[in-house]
């Protein structure tokens, strides 16, 4: 069916298609896009966005979304090459996908997390799964050689000194979990939605071993500069305790849980706003000014909520 629809250099062929139009630009400048061969289908063509994925989400897709309850688009045909350029695939078009964050959405993507997070950790210890960011101990320690550059920062944005020192307190006294499961590793609000009346989740080519944390902090406190998100203070809990409910985490061991997430929460805000003041320094971003000045604010009025719950 899509015979001659990709070119060998790895491009749509522009011979056998009606229309196109780009969806979104991935990390290494190349643009996912929707075509129609005809009038009334369309398809995704998604080259590799991100050179670090090579032949991820085709994995992916044959040994794990397979097993899960949920919506996600099905690959239809792809290509995975040693050469960067001649990688991609072709989705099904679940047509316009409306990202939000409320609870309903959350609630159902919570449930649905804590299914992939129960597949047994041993079948993917071999895979290379690799995520999009360093994990959370690589993310204190920059923090730690950072701490004036930290305060600083946290100043210029009237966080007080009394908070900056729970958090350095709490992340350099409280060890990290140790346990670890199949993170879908990218799970912000542009990657999840609903196409119609479906929850849909996307992209799944950062999947990789990782705190359970990581997936609930994309879920609850990250902040995207595409993607405005509504405060997540009032969802915080109950999703918390959707999570461990579905889990299983018995009610003695929930506030533990929950004081690791706020610590987890606080050291990746923290990372996030040393990141985001850095390019609003430097202007060399691919976002507009007045988006990364929202996703700051964003940041870190979740951060402060997060650290004034650790004990």
């Amino acid at each position: 069916m899509f015979t001659n629809i990709v070119t060998e250099n790895g491009t749509l062929n522009d011979r056998y298609i009606l229309r196109r139009e780009n969806l979104y630009q991935g990390a290494n400048g190349r643009f996912v896009e929707r075509f129609f061969i005809d009038a009334s289908k369309s398809y995704i063509f998604k080259p590799l966005t991100n050179n670090t994925q090579l032949g991820k989400e085709v994995w992916i897709f044959e040994n794990v979304l397979s097993e899960l309850p949920l919506k996600f688009p099905k690959i239809l045909s792809y290509s995975v090459q040693n050469k960067l350029s001649d990688n991609w695939i072709i989705l099904e078009d679940l047509g316009t996908i409306t990202h939000t964050f409320d609870s309903n959405i959350a609630l159902e993507l919570t449930a649905l997390m804590a299914k992939w997070h129960s597949l047994p950790a041993e079948r993917f210890s071999h895979a290379q799964l690799k995520g999009p960011k360093p994990p959370i101990e690589e993310m204190a320690d920059q923090i730690l050689q950072n701490k004036e550059k930290v305060f600083s920062i946290f100043k210029l944005h009237n966080i007080s000194d009394r908070l900056g020192n729970k958090i350095f307190r709490a992340f350099t006294s409280k060890p990290f979990s140790t346990v670890k499961v199949l993170c879908h590793g990218d799970l912000h609000q542009g990657n999840y939605g609903y196409a119609g009346d479906e929850t849909v989740v996307l992209d799944w080519e950062h999947c990789h071993m990782n705190t359970p944390f990581w997936d609930l902090f994309h879920l609850i406190d990250i902040s995207h500069p595409d993607f405005p998100k509504p405060n997540s203070h009032t969802l915080r809990n109950m999703i918390l305790d959707c999570y461990c409910e579905e889990i299983q985490i018995s009610a003695p061991d929930r506030e533990k849980f929950k004081q690791e997430y706020y610590v987890f929460s606080a050291i990746f805000s923290v990372w996030m706003m040393m990141l985001i003041q850095s390019d609003l320094d430097n202007q060399r971003a691919k976002w507009t000014l007045e988006q990364l000045s929202r996703q700051l604010k964003e940041t870190i009025q979740n951060l402060v909520e997060c650290a004034e719950e650790i004990i």
